[in-house]
């Protein structure tokens, strides 16, 4: 069902998982399922999704207080006078060149997808979340203080010959008033082989109650260094900086079966054709492609506007009125919560939707939709309305920025392309 000029279908929540596989020149890193928002009677889990939405809004919020802070930081270093400066808590609502690398990644029960690194030499094992909507790495430290870091991989300094104290702190405030937050530190990073030395990351000492109940430790940000809260490079950044893969770019598979992050490259077994790739717009830090469309069916619903792809996030958002506009086209749909931005749609009839962008490559073919990927369960026990999988919220990116989440991504295997400053899309083999 790909229509030419790449219109990209949406496809939603699909379980994916895979055990390691050693390839000609990389290793799979497996991803497991998410957290269902579908809950085992077939109704729209409400809770986890309003959860999820707000959490989402923060990272955000972050993320745009960090451009703004590394920009400032940027300048005077540029000026040579802040050349010692400090990084400061902000709160808001060597492999062979010839390798490559690439890590099976398990999708947790739709939370985020997660795959195990190590840190410190010896390596300290964490698994942790993937995810090109932010560019920190933290991780739980073996002094953290709250209980919800009890049953999870803690980092502990002493146990490491390569750990190196830095100054400043890290820390998040959710919208609840929970926190992540702790010091700063360098250490030996390792993802599938593929080794950063003196990596910065947090491993923090209080972690929020929202992540109790998440199988995550940690989080591992793969955006641009602009989004970073501690003012330094993502561990990808860091990795090709120092030799450790050969192309500087990595890839995404995230569908039903053999999920995979590949890092330094792509595996060209898991797609067919060419790449699409799509530059990336401006120098914001996000992932950020424009000139898309999205359609109902044949028919286009809304265009010219500007989308972030972030792995880290499950639902697709829209600016309200255009999620409103969007809805308008699909006949029988309402609006079910308008705080949230949820709509419904008769379950009866699920609706064909999908996105493309200007330029697209004519011989991408177009991925078939499948009934229950929109479908995010019944709008209540016995409801004939389902809730669909785009919501309408106001994240702070902008008027016409939409954020695409694993909902479109388990559509496409997807590139991120620090070489070409561009995202890139593929059909799924």
């Amino acid at each position: 069902m790909f229509r030419k000029a790449s219109l990209l279908a949406l496809i939603f929540y699909l379980s994916a998982i895979a055990t390691p596989v050693k390839q000609a020149r990389g290793i799979s890193i497996g991803l497991p399922e998410r957290r269902s928002l579908t809950k085992a009677d077939g109704t729209f889990d409400y809770d986890q999704a309003v959860l999820q939405t707000r959490r989402t809004a923060a990272k955000h919020r972050q993320n745009l207080i960090n451009i703004q802070r590394n920009r400032e930081r940027k300048a005077l270093n540029d000026d040579g006078d802040a050349e010692n400066q400090e990084r400061s808590t902000i709160t808001f609502a060597p492999e062979s060149l010839s390798r490559r690398q690439s890590e099976p990644l398990t999708e947790e029960q739709e939370a985020e997808w997660l795959g195990n690194i190590t840190i410190g030499t010896p390596g300290q094992p964490f698994f942790i979340d993937f995810d090109t909507g932010s560019s920190d790495l933290w991780v739980p430290s073996s002094s953290c203080t709250s209980s919800t870091c009890g049953p999870k991989n803690k980092y502990n300094a002493t146990d490491s010959s390569t750990a190196e104290p830095q100054p400043g702190s890290f820390g998040i405030t959710y919208g609840d008033g929970s926190t992540v937050s702790g010091g700063v530190k360098t250490d030996t990073v390792t993802v599938a082989g593929v080794v950063a030395d003196n990596q910065f990351f947090s491993p923090v000492t209080t972690l929020s109650d929202n992540f109790e109940d998440n199988p995550i430790d940690g989080i591992l940000g793969m955006a641009y260094p602009e989004l970073s809260s501690l003012g330094q490079d993502p561990f990808f950044v860091t990795a090709f900086s120092q030799g450790a893969v050969p192309k500087n770019e990595f890839a995404f598979k995230l569908a039903s079966s053999g999920s995979s992050l590949y890092l330094g490259g792509t595996d060209s077994s898991l797609y067919t054709g060419s790449i699409e790739f799509h530059v990336v717009s401006g120098s914001q830090g996000f992932w950020q492609i424009g000139g898309a469309s999205i359609a109902v069916g044949s028919n286009t619903a809304v265009s010219n506007f500007q989308t972030i792809i972030d792995t880290g996030t499950t639902l697709v958002y829209g600016p309200p009125s255009a999620v409103e506009t969007l809805y308008s086209k699909i006949p029988g749909s309402e609006a079910s919560n308008e705080q949230e931005g949820f709509y419904t749609f008769p379950c009866s009839s699920v609706p064909s939707v999908s996105f493309s962008w200007d330029g697209g490559n004519p011989g991408l073919s177009r991925v078939p939709s499948k009934v229950n990927l929109f479908n995010l369960g019944t709008a209540g026990e016995g409801s004939s309305q389902c809730v669909g999988g785009i919501a309408g919220q106001d994240l702070g990116l902008g008027d016409n920025v939409w954020l695409l989440g694993d909902g479109f991504l388990q559509n496409v295997y997807t590139v991120f392309s620090f070489a070409q400053n561009a995202v890139g899309f593929a059909t799924l083999a």
